[in-house]
């Protein structure tokens, strides 16, 4: 709901692509920076406990953001929003690692996957109607009972489970922060300062160098954010790299398409929902048997050609320009590539836990949102400074060529897949 909403946001508080860049990697930040941290908590405190504490926390500061008077207050309450997110997400996850096992849990992390993938494309449907109709403010507002009835529902149906784990890494969550934070705001800032800043420059090479550190402070932590020793798994650390190519051009793709329906063709914020209902159809027709089907007969195939496919269809979208025909040009390219996305996000998803022992399933779920996250937030923040003009905006050519990156980084991903993933019933 965020992204078909940021048009109407700076009309309302001001800025230009930089304020827009900022309110989803404000939320991008904090969630890849500490979901690791989350995930931690998680296996410490119990997954239930640290579910309801995220869901009502996120409640809590959409109303927040729904109150905004200024851009700077509301990329700072997305960041908390972020922290909220970092919190519920692997919970969520390591609650259904914990109760399916086999083609059941392929069949949950599917359904999971496939209503992930609904809210997806209804957000910025409903998102769209209530920025026509109300405004940008309600995208907030009803966050609100979503988080009350999911509380009750978790405290009514999922029953309570012990940690495992005694330490949390603080340090490296803060380290992981810095060091993501400095090369997002340099991205993000540069098309306004230029390279020559010592500003762009200080937090770039300052963020990496925190990076380095980070790193360093987890192969040597007693109890690491980011168990290091999980990456010695094959699939696990495939899978993962994986995620990061995929999920970065997901990102892209959503976020640039999104703008160019509205800023560049004109769409109305209900339109552009609208026009990305497909997605929504073949997510929750497919995801689930995609998850059960995987589980059965290994995920390498999926995971190598669904993102193939994926790719196929946004080379579609590098042709576009404002004029366009939906239904010939639009249309069939998002039918493609949501096919190959309904190929890829369940198997990767199980891939990855079933990587981990139960013990670890917070942890390991909490990396592979945390590279996705983190994928996203780099994706946004980096093809933006390709994309964007001298007086940071986007234009049809800046739009075409972050198609383009996207497809790349699609093929990649698949490319990982097809040479990286083993299936364990072949093993």
């Amino acid at each position: 709901m965020v992204n078909v909403a940021l048009p109407a946001i700076k009309r309302d508080l001001g800025g230009g692509l930089a304020l827009q860049q900022w309110l989803v990697d404000s939320y991008l930040l904090t969630l890849g920076s500490l979901i690791l941290v989350g995930g931690s908590l998680s296996d410490l405190f119990g997954a239930r406990r640290l579910f309801l504490i995220g869901i009502i926390s996120f409640g809590a500061i959409s109303a927040a953001c729904a109150a905004a008077p200024d851009g700077t207050l509301l990329i700072l309450l997305r960041g908390l929003q972020g922290v909220a997110g970092a919190v519920l997400t692997p919970s969520g996850l390591a609650v259904i690692a914990r109760t399916f096992r086999g083609e059941e849990r392929g069949a949950a992390i599917g359904t999971w996957t496939a209503w992930t993938g609904i809210a997806f494309v209804i957000g910025p449907l409903v998102g769209g109607w209530l920025v026509t109709n109300a405004s940008w403010r309600w995208i907030f507002v009803v966050n609100v009972p979503f988080a009350v009835v999911t509380a009750a529902l978790v405290m009514y149906a999922v029953p309570s489970d012990m940690g495992k784990r005694t330490r949390v890494d603080f340090t490296g969550a803060l380290l992981c922060a810095l060091g993501l934070g400095g090369p997002v705001f340099a991205l993000i800032e540069q098309p306004r300062h230029g390279w020559g800043d010592p500003l762009i420059l200080g937090t770039l090479l300052g963020g990496l160098a925190m990076l380095g550190v980070f790193f360093w402070w987890e192969r040597r932590a007693s109890a690491p954010m980011l168990p290091l020793a999980l990456f010695a798994r094959r699939n696990f650390s495939f899978a993962n790299l994986e995620t990061f190519a995929v999920y970065a051009g997901l990102s892209v793709l959503t976020f640039f398409v999104t703008l160019f329906l509205q800023q560049l063709d004109g769409y109305s914020a209900v339109k552009s929902g609208v026009a990305l209902v497909p997605i929504t159809i073949v997510m929750f027709a497919l995801s689930p048997r995609v998850g059960r089907l995987s589980m059965r007969i290994g995920p390498r195939l999926f995971m190598g050609f669904g993102p193939l496919v994926a790719a196929a269809g946004t080379v579609a979208l590098v042709r576009l320009k404002p004029g366009f025909s939906y239904w010939e040009e639009l249309f069939p390219a998002l039918i493609v590539f949501s096919i190959g996305l309904s190929m890829i996000v369940a198997p990767l998803t199980a891939t990855v836990l079933a990587d981990a022992d139960e013990t670890d399933s917070g942890i390991a779920s909490g990396t592979n949102n945390a590279v996705a996250r983190i994928a996203g937030l780099l994706g946004i923040a980096g093809v933006g400074v390709a994309a964007a003009t001298s007086n940071n905006e986007l234009n049809v050519h800046g739009f075409q060529l972050a198609m383009g990156i996207t497809a790349v980084l699609l093929a990649f991903g698949g490319v990982i897949g097809l040479a990286g993933i083993r299936n364990r019933t072949h093993e």
